[in-house]
């Protein structure tokens, strides 16, 4: 366990995170809604800073990347913990639980670049669950795969506040951002956040340089509209994203959304042309 950044101390104990949005207040021995950041005895604690519970060697394409270094593979890490709470979170078994309710290992930054080179890796991506809640962890191991020579990949749904984020960004090469809707309403009622500060996550990113393609999952009778899909590509045309990939992914049942069915082709190609319609240029379908 190790003392966190980005929170402020309170009266009586109580401790202000100031990691994401959220901005939780803690009160002795509770946890923020991440479930990884504890207040211990006044003070804010990453439980898993350090403990990654996967460690794995994947395709950059599964994280998906699909233009940056195409054919490639990665090492992936991940530690329990997300700032979301998505109806139809994909690992919910790592994503939603504390972290003494998964398998956890014991590496620190330089053991994990230790072991992307041993294992002939050129590329750390952080991954799986949402890495912005263990930032202290990505940023310090990105720091030092960076002085070694690697490159480092976020695989996010960018949610976090703006001095944390900036913090990492020196450090990042490519990230993949899930936009999840584009409707402050969906993103409350689904995924229990707000909208504004991911768009925010992709502006700061592109403004810094960093690689970046879009992950968006079209959920039936939730965010399959044609209206609010064409509105989200506008908004990344407008802003000179076009030419960022951009990963339309087909829904199956599952989590809390099990009652739902899958995504029809029909839909997955109707955005696709919509996509491309409103000047997208790489456009790609997944899970079809």
């Amino acid at each position: 366990m190790k003392e966190a950044e980005y929170y402020e101390k309170l009266p009586e104990g109580v401790v202000s995170c100031t990691l994401c949005p959220h901005n939780c207040h803690i009160a002795r021995g509770k946890r923020g809604i991440c479930k990884s950041r504890v207040n211990v005895d006044g003070v804010l604690c990453s439980e898993v800073y350090g403990h990654p519970c996967a460690v794995a060697i994947d395709p950059i394409e599964k994280k998906p990347f699909r233009m940056f270094y195409p054919g490639s593979s990665c090492l992936s890490i991940a530690c329990t913990g997300c700032n979301l709470r998505c109806l139809n979170c994909l690992n919910f078994e790592i994503s939603q639980v504390e972290p003494v309710k998964a398998e956890r290992y014991d590496l620190s930054p330089a053991d994990i670049v230790e072991i992307a080179q041993r294992e002939g890796q050129k590329i750390i991506a952080y991954t799986y669950t949402e890495p912005l809640t263990y930032l202290e962890y990505v940023r310090d191991t990105a720091r030092q795969a960076h002085e070694r020579g690697l490159k480092n990949v976020l695989v996010s749904a960018g949610y976090v506040n703006v001095k944390a984020l900036n913090d990492l960004l020196p450090w990042l090469d490519a990230a993949n951002i899930d936009l999840k809707s584009f409707s402050d309403d969906i993103y409350r009622r689904v995924s229990g956040g707000s909208l504004r500060p991911v768009l925010d996550t992709i502006l700061r990113m592109k403004d810094a340089g960093v690689w970046l393609e879009i992950t968006h999952l079209l959920i039936p009778t939730v965010n399959d509209d044609a209206g609010m899909f064409r509105q989200m590509c506008g908004w990344l045309t407008a802003h000179h994203l076009a030419s960022a990939p951009l990963h339309i992914s087909r829904f199956f049942p599952l989590y809390k959304m099990s009652h739902l069915y899958a995504t029809p082709l029909s839909t997955m190609q109707r955005a696709e042309r919509i996509a491309r319609e409103e000047g997208i240029e790489h456009v790609f379908l997944g899970n079809v």
